[in-house]
């Protein structure tokens, strides 16, 4: 269609997995409609992996984002911001937004005011961000996150270490990536390993927290990858979102955290999808959830049963432990901002649409 004056009011014609719209700019703006971009790997991975009727959900677009409410910011992520980019919710773990962009875009991403924009919260001064860090000994380990730190240069990157690694108290140094899912070929760069030997030669821990959140996004290309570089001596952990329509089922996930564990990956969080604007079509209900989260441990051995089912809240990490027959959830905080409240077992009465915390009255 030909476009008007106003940029706004520009059409776009758009193919969802249900249908093609018509949509003009203002109408995706509204609704915080990321765009659709996925890499030629990934569409190639998941059209042969014959679970492509679930995984086309992370990254092709549905009509039911534009009725899906929420918030931009379940998280309070701006609240802990301390320096533009940084982010320091827990005492030990500072979280540092180095890049918006990404491989390829999740639809569920819980970021969506942030990826495949131009956004003042990525962080613009290393220098600033080391300089915080310095003053807080407390903070053992720095999360890069974005955005995808691997869509940025090795040179990029360690341009960023040059900041962190000087710092004595911080032990180890995490990656928060999806690139082994989306471009696994992106790890074949010969000056990665240079980067990994850096780290530790400064001391610190090099790890890399993979984001799988279905055994068929883990191609042999991405195997190859991570045992390469768990040579090298970098750690990996693995999350993954619980989602509807792509992995609520627990046969999948402990066939996912089973293949995990068989290539060196160790299951960490499996996070109960947010009530994000845009995005929250994707929540499962907690008594759903919970009862997942039972059949994968009952399918994974002693050795495998690393994960913890997770909330991540604006008042924390909470752990979500059980239904019990009293009509309770019980919950703990696995982190939070006051020290107190970690470890602690609380519940709430279970209302069976609830999907959030925040669903469950504080009785």
């Amino acid at each position: 269609m030909e476009a008007t004056a106003n940029p706004l009011c520009r059409a776009h014609v758009l193919k969802f997995i249900e249908e093609t719209r018509v949509v003009s700019e203002s109408v995706l703006q509204v609704n915080n409609i990321t765009p659709y971009h996925v890499t030629k790997f990934y569409r190639e991975q998941i059209a042969k992996s014959g679970y492509y009727d679930q995984l086309k959900y992370i990254v092709e677009p549905s009509v039911e984002e534009f009725e899906s409410p929420g918030t931009l910011d379940t998280s309070g992520e701006h609240d802990n911001t301390v320096v533009p980019g940084l982010q320091h919710k827990y005492p030990q773990t500072g979280l540092l937004l180095v890049t918006e962009r990404c491989g390829s875009y999740c639809r569920y991403c819980f970021r969506k005011r942030i990826v495949g924009k131009a956004s003042d919260e990525i962080a613009p001064d290393f220098d600033r961000v080391a300089k915080y860090i310095a003053r807080h000994p407390e903070m053992t380990n720095v999360l890069l996150s974005g955005g995808d730190p691997f869509v940025l240069s090795t040179a990029k990157l360690n341009k960023i270490l040059d900041h962190l690694l000087p710092i004595n108290h911080l032990s180890s140094i995490r990656f928060g990536t999806k690139m082994l899912a989306y471009e696994p070929r992106r790890f074949e760069d010969s000056a990665l390993p240079a980067l990994f030997q850096r780290i530790h030669e400064a001391g610190k821990s090099p790890i890399i927290v993979t984001h799988f959140d279905h055994v068929g996004e883990i191609s042999s290309d991405a195997e190859h990858e991570v045992r390469s570089l768990r040579s090298q001596g970098v750690q990996f952990l693995n999350q993954a979102v619980l989602l509807a329509k792509v992995n609520d089922d627990p046969k999948i996930l402990a066939a996912t955290f089973a293949k995990c564990h068989e290539i060196g990956v160790r299951p960490y969080y499996l996070f109960q999808a947010r009530p994000v604007k845009g995005a929250s079509h994707f929540q499962v209900t907690l008594g759903r959830g919970i009862e997942i989260a039972r059949g994968v441990n009952q399918r994974l051995s002693g050795i495998e049963k690393t994960f913890k089912y997770i909330m991540s809240h604006y008042s924390g990490k909470i752990e979500i432990l059980d239904l019990g027959h009293d009509g309770r959830v019980y919950m703990r905080y696995h982190q939070s901002k006051v020290p107190e409240k970690i470890g602690r077992i609380f519940s709430r009465p279970y209302v069976g649409a609830a999907c959030w915390l925040d669903d469950l009255p504080e009785q």
